[in-house]
């Protein structure tokens, strides 16, 4: 394991690092399916096709010669009815109508549709021969174009774009039948601690409940990685490095949380020292200032993470999460920053950028309060279960004050 300078790096430089190292996941054509949610694109996709594919109705009602209508209130003659998925194209002669349903062709010698809402029946009920239509209509009235959503050959879809639940409706609609997508990444969360107990467990002294499992999993599942692999391992240098180098052939990428420390017991520190490809540096943030990461000799990178839960939920918002994101060859690989008003004041880590768990207070203006003390982030777990998002502080402000403007990520709806 190298190690970096002394001097700290900042958070832009040790991300730079990592995103050198991501190799981009093979990519895959596979056919469309719901099941490629959360798939990136990989290629551009272009409609098969003209959206609509042909002039349609937009509402239940009466297909018609706008020319017809002119004269309102008139009688039209009912000729028959063309519902969704019809191919009849009846031709309508002058005086004459079909009953549309929304979504239905419209007959090639009708330019409008009369909602039902504005005609009446001559006779009782909806199966009638003549209808009275009481308001005009201009061509074009209530009518979907073809073409007018996209046409033939037009861009749906960027490479980089996931393939969220509206994406793929629209691919679907376009016509597109395979699509070439990376899919998530494989992830292995690897947990080790000698003081660290199942919940439920009784706790003696020096033991605490294992709630990292919870963290990152959680996180990844989050981010698009449902179905990350969870592996405990004890304290012990020969087995955690057996078990590292079986995940590592195995998956894209795997996280450990704690034990990178100097102390004579972090283990994996011990255990990555031999791994050339892996770094330990100190990055200019507060908290999850002690970083390690880098690509293992079997293949995967390996992010070794903060032990305290807040650190290391840091960690992974600002180095994993955009690290995982570029193997699917994301177009964006970090969220959107906002900006926020400061409902209350706080101290700020000073000469580092200060990540601080914060929720949201909801009016005209976003406002946003700390979720833990701004003092003891870190390990305050409790608190932070309440987060939903960060404020970033960049170093060199002391003081935040009630009022000031604070950018911010949003991390919960």
């Amino acid at each position: 394991m190298k190690h970096q300078r002394d001097e700290a790096i900042s958070v832009d430089e040790h991300l730079a690092r990592l995103l050198d190292l991501v190799h981009p996941l093979s990519v895959k054509t596979v056919p469309i399916s719901p099941a490629l949610h959360g798939a990136v694109l990989a290629s551009d996709v272009h409609a098969g096709h003209a959206m609509p594919l042909w002039d349609n109705s937009a509402m239940d009602g009466f297909a018609v010669r706008s020319a017809d209508t002119s004269g309102a209130p008139v009688p039209l003659e009912v000729i028959g009815e063309v519902p969704a998925g019809s191919s009849w194209d009846p031709e309508l002669l002058a005086g004459q109508c079909v009953k549309i349903m929304t979504g239905a062709p419209l007959p090639s010698t009708a330019d409008a549709v009369v909602r039902i809402e504005d005609t009446s029946a001559a006779t009782t009920g909806w199966d009638v021969s003549t209808v009275q239509v009481n308001l005009p209509v201009p061509a074009g009235k209530d009518v979907r174009a073809a073409g007018e959503d996209r046409t033939a050959g037009e861009l749906i879809a960027r490479a980089g774009e996931e393939l969220t639940a509206a994406r793929l409706s629209a691919l679907a609609a376009a016509g597109a039948n395979e699509l070439n997508v990376r899919t998530s990444p494989r992830v292995a969360v690897l947990i080790t601690g000698a003081e660290l107990r199942s919940p439920g467990e009784e706790l003696a002294r020096g033991q605490i409940p294992e709630s990292n499992s919870f963290l990152i999993s959680g996180l990844l599942a989050e981010s698009g990685t449902t179905a990350a692999t969870i592996v405990h391992c004890v304290d012990d240098e020969h087995l955690v490095r057996a078990k590292l180098a079986e995940l590592s052939t195995t998956h894209d990428a795997i996280l450990s949380t704690g034990g990178v420390g100097p102390g004579d017991y972090d283990v994996m520190r011990k255990v990555l020292a031999d791994q050339p490809g892996v770094y330990a540096t100190r990055v200019r943030v507060r908290p999850g200032q002690p970083q390690c990461a880098g690509r293992l000799t079997g293949g995967a990178m390996i992010f070794a993470l903060p032990g305290n839960p807040v650190s290391a939920a840091v960690s992974f918002e600002l180095f994993v999460r955009p690290a995982l994101r570029a193997m699917q060859g994301h177009g964006q690989l970090q969220r959107p920053r906002l900006q926020a008003v400061a409902a209350v004041g706080w101290r700020t880590a000073g000469h580092r950028l200060q990540v601080l768990p914060i929720v949201f207070e909801h009016g005209e203006t976003l406002r946003c309060a700390p979720a833990v003390a701004a003092g003891r982030i870190s390990h305050s777990v409790g608190g932070f279960g309440a987060a939903q998002g960060y404020a970033l502080i960049p170093a060199g402000i002391q003081q935040v004050h009630p009022g000031d403007t604070v950018e911010v990520l949003r991390t919960a709806p």
